[in-house]
């Protein structure tokens, strides 16, 4: 049985977001559909928007979607139609990655998440009685009222947390977050800093918190996310507006340097200042290069024992990721619901302009009872 759906469509690059009735097929036996209460917007999707990463148009994206299970295919056995979910990134489930616990870096990792389709190159949504609508994007697309997911990236979540906050779980707090706990491995006593504040950045920093490490050091432009900072964890802040050389101000707070640097911005100067930053021994992890950042380093400052590393998704599973950072939540560790500004889901335009004037930290799509 077929599903229909109200979907956010961009349809060309740097396009608009238009509502369309879309249809979903019936969930294959791997497959879950769910129904939506919330979902977050992550910097990747204003990325496909503007086709800095070439993801297929026309699309539904969204990939921070969180609801409630409306039906299982065959043979799906850990959730059951009425449970609170959660979904992530999604993986192949076969290749090496994916068998050690590794699945963010899967071999097929662009195809599970970027290619507009299943993995076996299928669409499960049609619109306008045409079948040139890409869906499947990060095994989700929760840019609507109704998400055709995958049992690899559906995590149950308890029924007593709110639903509409949990969407960010499921990608830029995990990322963040993860970054330092799982990529990093950040020990007690650590000294950390983290280029940028916005939401991946600020879920880095409470989690430095979490492990507590002994000097947390925020840097951003923005004056009001450094105070947050501060309240979330950070015990220094550097304010990088106004041509400040920031690995002077790293080190004179760390004459040595910092042990765990990382990058959530995406800013090439900042991998040249927290190169110029980091110990002997020190470990830079980045989540947003990309092919347009210019982010070039000399390997010859790397050679008293530094390293550079890549990090997707926190290098986390999202099946055991997520919950701990709801438990994390509940003990009031890891209050991420204080990054949170709500939308209705037909704001989802005003929604993206204000994170990308910087207004909001992490924008929540709602949907109305009456949308579903």
């Amino acid at each position: 049985m077929t599903q229909q759906a109200r979907a956010a469509v961009i349809e060309r690059k740097d396009g608009p977001f238009i509502i369309q009735d879309v249809t979903l097929e019936a969930p294959r036996p791997d497959e879950v559909l769910v129904r939506m209460v919330a979902t977050g917007i992550c910097a990747t999707d204003a990325h496909v928007r503007r086709q800095l990463m070439p993801a297929p148009l026309p699309a539904i994206l969204g990939h921070e979607g969180t609801g409630i299970v409306e039906r299982v295919g065959s043979t799906v056995t850990h959730v059951k139609p009425g449970d609170h979910v959660v979904l992530s990134y999604h993986s192949c489930g076969e290749c090496k990655p994916c068998l050690s616990s590794h699945a963010a870096y899967c071999d097929r990792v662009w195809e599970a998440n970027f290619a507009g389709a299943r993995l076996d190159g299928s669409r499960g949504v049609r619109w306008q009685g045409a079948d040139d609508l890409h869906g499947h994007f990060f095994g989700q697309s929760s840019f609507a009222t109704y998400a055709l997911a995958h049992q690899r990236n559906t995590v149950k979540v308890p029924s007593d947390v709110p639903l509409e906050i949990l969407g960010p779980l499921g990608c830029g707090m995990q990322t963040g977050a993860g970054a330092i706990l799982k990529a990093m491995k950040v020990p007690v006593g650590a000294t950390v800093a983290v280029f940028g504040v916005g939401a991946v950045g600020l879920a880095a920093i409470m989690a430095a918190r979490v492990a507590d490490a002994a000097t947390v050091i925020a840097i951003d432009v923005n004056v009001e996310r450094l105070e947050l900072a501060k309240e979330l964890g950070a015990t220094h802040v550097i304010n990088a507006a106004g041509g400040t050389d920031v690995c002077t101000e790293i080190r004179q707070i760390e004459q040595r340097g910092v042990e765990f640097i990382l990058d959530t911005s995406g800013r090439a100067e900042n991998l040249d200042a927290g190169i110029g930053a980091l110990a002997p021994l020190g470990n830079f992890g980045f989540v947003a290069f990309n092919d347009h950042s210019g982010a070039i380093v000399d390997a010859a400052r790397l050679t008293v024992g530094q390293t550079l590393q890549g990090i997707i998704q926190g290098d986390a599973v999202s099946a055991l990721m997520i919950p701990e950072l709801i438990g994390l939540y509940r003990s009031g560790r890891f209050p991420f619901d204080r990054l949170i500004t709500f939308y209705n889901f037909a704001d989802i335009n005003q929604a993206f302009d204000d994170v990308a004037a910087g207004r909001v930290i992490k924008a929540v799509l709602r949907f109305e009872p009456s949308a579903v």
